[in-house]
């Protein structure tokens, strides 16, 4: 199970509420996410659009702008290549709508993720310069294209990278590390050592959004204050998609682009939103992670991720809603074989002899490679540690990595970088392409050089406030919401309650797999509590701690006999509506068993 650990920082929480007249516990709620200052707390609760950081400030981006701004005047014949993720197709949609409103003879190109591969290549390169495209610009990659954009560049081409992914390094002999940057005509990615700008947790889309603004202005680009706007529901979609913390001003991009998704004029977009049926719903950071962002996934991982581009780029209400339902229906497809490809994984992990390895390399060589990083997401989240899985496809082993807080999965791979013909990604996550005959020598390196011990193992929940569910009220909830939008980096907030007998439960959902209880605190008051979590286990733990009968009465409407349920629980509130009715409903996120009463 799970290790609980309640947040203990202190603050003046009775002052920060008055100055910002909110509930002392959102104040501590607020000083858990490390904000002390007034002006970072007022930031936090209100910050605007002109609260974000200055885009001159990212290094090249100038540069870039005026080698663009050159080529568009003089008619030259400009590509963007993207990539086949949410960020990839949002960043080149981003970049295309931007350039196209300069005027530019611009198309855009993302690459399969089959045939092509991640990022540059130089069949990508050979087929702009044969198609008469003199300059590439990259989105979301790039960084690590060192040999082909040098292959671009020897044939006369103009390269402009703008990327947010680590830059590869050279380690040397004093063990001091040199940034191997391509040697493009320009470099856009804040995570280069002499990049001034001061948050590099940005996206590839608001890295290719924020070098609009400075193109925009170099140029001196009229009527831009609308296209902006616009773009801004594709760079949040983009930061949600792609993970990023929603920290800084990746928190208010995100919360402006939510708006504007709502209200936006990009007939696909709205497709897209209306296919999934959220048009009525207030749409939160959790509809772009779970509903919007795996369907313009899917697109990239089954079949080819022009279909999106050709979505956002549609100026045909029909075409947009007949693309919209097709990207739904292969993301249904991809649920079904990602659910396949997870119990294969398991199962090599418990009947392979690999369980115990601190780094779990799992070769699936029938699994779609387009999967391997949703699987390994999976198997991460079940045993907690560090996963790759890999795949066999046409040229050789391919797989991605997803890994946990106290493991930088990208250093760690730099190690043996040896064994790959490509590798790139950050702390949490990575790909890699390596010959077969390196796979098993990839996870010996990996498991005997990890550093890791077992206590970075042991999952852990921070509770933000040890808090009675008879402290929440609806007002509470409402207030709650001053704290979005959450996601990585800010959490939905944990509140924990000790003692709750459960009184009665029952079992609804499609699958059978959501419990509604109702429970009762020590005062004698009761609760609705919702569980959305692992059913069988939540089962196999009640059978352990309290036996069979009790839980049969509790799903039978019976007197729980001797030991009654008793437990402690993590949760959060919420607001239930139904037939324009609001009740008070507990989500339980955890369990522990309690001394029975």
């Amino acid at each position: 199970m799970a290790k609980w650990m309640v947040s203990a920082k202190k603050a003046d929480f009775n002052a920060v509420a008055k100055r910002f007249q909110i509930d002392p516990v959102i104040a501590r709620i607020i000083r858990n996410r490390d904000m002390t200052e007034e002006e970072e707390i007022d930031r936090f609760l209100h910050g605007t659009l002109q609260d974000l950081h200055d885009p001159f400030l990212l290094r090249d981006a100038a540069k870039a702008a005026g080698i663009l701004y050159d080529r568009i005047r003089r008619g030259k014949h400009i590509r963007i290549i993207g990539d086949y993720d949410i960020d990839g197709i949002c960043s080149a949609y981003i970049l295309f709508a931007g350039l196209s409103h300069c005027g530019a003879d611009v198309d855009t190109v993302i690459p399969h993720r089959i045939h092509d591969g991640y990022g540059l290549n130089d069949h990508l390169i050979r087929e702009a310069w044969e198609a008469g495209r003199d300059t590439i610009v990259t989105c979301d990659n790039g960084i690590a294209a060192k040999e082909q954009i040098a292959y671009a560049r020897s044939l006369g081409m103009t390269v402009i990278v703008t990327d947010h992914h680590e830059v590869p390094y050279e380690v040397l002999e004093d063990g001091s590390r040199m940034e191997c940057l391509p040697e493009a005509d320009a470099v856009i990615d804040p995570k280069q050592e002499l990049c001034e700008y001061p948050f590099d947790g940005i996206c590839g889309a608001v890295v290719a959004y924020k070098f609009l603004q400075v193109l925009f202005a170099c140029g001196n680009i009229p009527d831009t204050a609308e296209l902006m706007q616009e773009l801004l529901a594709f760079a949040a979609v983009a930061t949600v998609g792609d993970v990023m913390q929603l920290v800084d001003e990746n928190r208010i991009l995100v919360r402006y682009g939510l708006r504007q998704i709502s209200r936006t004029s990009n007939f696909g977009l709205q497709a897209l939103v209306t296919a999934n049926g959220l048009q009525e719903k207030k749409l939160t950071a959790y509809h772009i992670g779970f509903v919007l962002g795996p369907c313009l996934n899917a697109t990239g991982r089954l079949d080819t991720a022009d279909r999106a581009m050709r979505l956002f780029r549609t100026r045909d209400r029909a075409e947009a809603a007949v693309i919209a339902g097709e990207l739904k229906e292969l993301n249904e497809s991809r649920k079904d074989m990602t659910l396949s490809g997870t119990e294969e994984a398991v199962r090599i992990i418990e009947e392979g002899g690999i369980k115990e390895d601190k780094v779990l390399v799992v070769y699936l060589p029938d699994c779609h490679e387009s999967l391997a990083g949703i699987i390994a997401g999976r198997i991460r989240e079940r045993y907690h540690k560090p996963v790759f899985v890999l795949t066999l496809a046409e040229d050789g082993v391919k797989g991605s990595g997803r890994s946990i807080e106290a493991y930088h999965m990208y250093d760690k791979m730099s190690e043996c970088k040896e064994l790959y013909t490509k590798y790139g990604g950050h702390k949490l996550a990575a790909g890699v392409s390596m010959p077969e005959t390196n796979v098993e020598a990839f996870r010996s390196f990996l498991n005997e050089h990890c550093g890791l011990t077992e206590e970075d193992f042991e999952e852990k929940i921070h509770i933000d406030v040890p808090m009675p569910m008879s402290y929440v009220t609806p007002e509470f909830v409402r207030q709650l919401s001053v704290l979005e939008p959450f996601g990585n980096g800010n959490p939905k907030p944990v509140f924990a309650q000790r003692n709750l007998r459960l009184l009665s439960g029952r079992i609804f959902g499609r699958n059978n797999n959501v419990g509604k209880y109702r429970v009762m605190d020590e005062a004698g008051s009761q609760y609705d509590m919702m569980y959305f979590g692992d059913l069988e286990a939540w089962h196999d733990f009640l059978q352990e701690h309290f036996g069979t009968a009790a839980c049969d009465d509790l799903y039978h409407g019976r007197t729980i006999k001797a030991p009654a349920i008793v437990i402690h629980v993590i949760y959060y509130p919420d607001l239930n509506v139904y037939q324009g009715r609001e009740s008070l409903q507990m989500i339980m996120q955890d369990y522990a068993p309690a001394v029975t009463a």
